[in-house]
C-alpha cells in the first residue's frame, strides 16, 4: 500500500487546512455551533467552492475524488477545525443517490455537491442502539404512492434539512433485514414535526415524527424492502469518515498538550521536563498514530476490498478512534490540569468532539462486538 497522498490530495488538504486556520478561529466556530442554527451557511457554501463536497464523490457521479483517501483528507481537515457543517449528511444521503437512485433522483446529488441543499440521513430510532436492521417506523402503500409514519431521533441537522433519507419498513418484522426501504422526503412536506436540539458538542440535532406523511410513488430509493445493504454501503463511508475526523481532532488536542507542557512551569522548569508526564504524553503519540494506521486500512479497504474484510476494517477504524479518541481526551486535559475543562480554551472542545464522534453510528463496544462477530463469520 503507498501511504503518500496523491499532489492532488495534498493541495486539498493544504487548501481546507488553511481556510480552516483562518476563516474558522475556535471562536467564531464556537458561535457558529452552539447557535441557533448550529451551522453556517455561507461557510458551508465556500466548503463547496472548495472542494470540499465535490471530493466526496467519483467524476462520473458530479465530483473529483470519490475514493476513500479523498473522504478521508476531508474530514481530516474539518476535524482539526472543529468544523460543524453538515458534510457528513451531504456524504451518505450522496452515496445512497448513487447506490440506488434513479436518474432523476441522482440528479439531486448536483445540488448537494454544490452546496445548495443540505441533506441528512433519518434512520436511528429511540431504543435502536446503532442496529441497522431495527426499524420501527413503518411506510404503507396508498393510492397516490406511499403513508410514512414514525419517529426518528438524533437526526443531524434534521430540523434544517432540505432533502431526508428516511428509512421505515414495508415488510416483516422489527429486526428483520429485509422489508426495509428508503425513501427521499423534502423537509418542508406536510406531517413532519420536527424537535431541534444542541448537541453536546455543538451543532445540531433533530427528533422527526412522521405523522400521516403523504409520500409519492417516485419517493422510494432503490427496490423496495431492499434498503438494508444500502445502509450498510452508506454507513461504511460514515464509519470512515467519522474515523478521520477524529485523528485530525487528535492531532490538534495532541499539539496543544505538548505546547502547554512546554510552557507551563512548576519549580523553574517546564513540566514536559518531568519523566512521569514524558511517559503519559509518549504513550498519547503512540496511541494517535495506531488510530491513523487503522483510518488508512479502512480508506483503502472501502475501495479494494468487499464483504466481511471491508466491514472488519470498517469497524476496527471507530472501535480504535472510540478508544483512542477518548484517552486523549482525559489524558490532555489532565495534562493541562484544572485550565483544560475551561471553555476559552480551545482544547476542552476537542476533547468533547473526540467523545461524542466515539456514539455516531456505532460506539466504541458496539464495533468491538461487530468486529468478533464479522471475524467468526469470515
Amino acid at each position: 500500500m503507498n501511504f503518500e497522498h496523491t499532489e492532488d490530495r495534498r493541495m486539498l488538504a493544504d487548501t481546507l487546512n488553511r481556510f480552516v486556520s483562518e476563516q474558522y478561529g475556535i471562536e467564531h466556530r464556537n458561535k457558529i455551533a452552539y447557535g441557533e442554527e448550529g451551522h453556517s451557511a455561507e461557510l458551508y457554501a465556500q466548503f463547496a467552492e472548495l472542494g470540499a463536497i465535490g471530493a466526496l464523490f467519483k467524476e462520473e457521479d458530479g465530483g473529483f475524488g470519490g475514493a476513500g483517501f479523498d473522504i478521508s483528507v476531508v474530514f481530516e481537515s474539518l476535524g482539526r477545525g472543529l468544523v460543524a457543517e453538515p458534510l457528513l449528511g451531504a456524504l451518505v444521503v450522496g452515496q445512497a443517490l448513487i447506490a440506488a437512485g434513479t436518474e432523476s433522483q441522482k440528479a439531486k446529488l448536483e445540488d448537494i455537491v454544490a452546496g445548495g441543499v443540505i441533506a441528512a440521513l433519518a434512520h436511528d430510532e429511540p431504543g435502536s442502539h446503532y442496529e441497522l436492521n431495527n426499524v420501527k417506523t413503518t411506510a404503507a402503500k396508498s393510492a397516490s404512492g406511499w403513508v410514512l409514519n414514525g419517529a426518528k431521533g438524533v437526526v443531524a441537522f434534521g430540523a434544517k434539512a432540505d432533502l431526508l433519507l428516511v428509512s421505515a419498513r414495508t415488510s416483516g418484522n422489527q429486526y428483520d433485514q429485509d422489508g426495509i426501504s428508503l425513501f427521499l422526503v423534502d423537509g418542508s412536506t406536510a406531517g413532519i414535526s420536527k424537535r431541534s436540539l444542541q448537541r453536546f458538542e455543538g451543532g445540531r440535532v433533530a427528533e422527526l415524527t412522521f405523522n400521516n406523511v403523504q409520500l409519492s410513488t417516485d419517493a422510494l430509493l432503490g427496490a423496495e424492502g431492499k434498503g438494508y445493504g444500502v445502509l450498510e454501503r452508506i454507513s461504511g463511508y460514515a464509519l470512515l469518515a467519522l474515523a478521520a475526523e477524529s485523528v485530525g481532532a487528535m492531532d490538534v488536542a495532541k499539539q496543544h498538550t505538548l505546547e502547554y507542557l512546554q510552557t507551563r512551569k512548576q519549580f523553574g522548569v517546564a513540566i514536559g521536563t518531568f519523566q512521569a508526564l514524558q511517559h503519559r504524553m509518549a504513550d498519547v503519540l503512540l496511541e494517535i498514530e495506531q488510530a491513523r494506521s487503522a483510518v488508512i486500512n479502512a480508506a483503502d479497504a472501502i475501495d479494494n476490498a468487499e464483504g466481511v474484510a471491508q466491514q472488519k476494517a470498517l469497524s476496527a477504524a471507530k472501535y480504535t478512534v472510540g478508544y483512542v479518541g477518548t484517552k486523549v481526551a482525559q489524558e490532555s486535559i489532565q495534562l493541562h490540569g484544572g485550565i483544560g475543562m475551561t471553555w476559552e480554551l480551545p482544547l476542552a472542545h476537542y476533547a468533547k468532539r473526540l467523545v461524542m464522534i466515539d456514539h455516531q453510528f456505532g460506539d466504541e463496544d458496539f464495533h468491538l462486538a461487530r468486529f468478533s462477530e464479522l471475524g467468526q463469520a469470515a
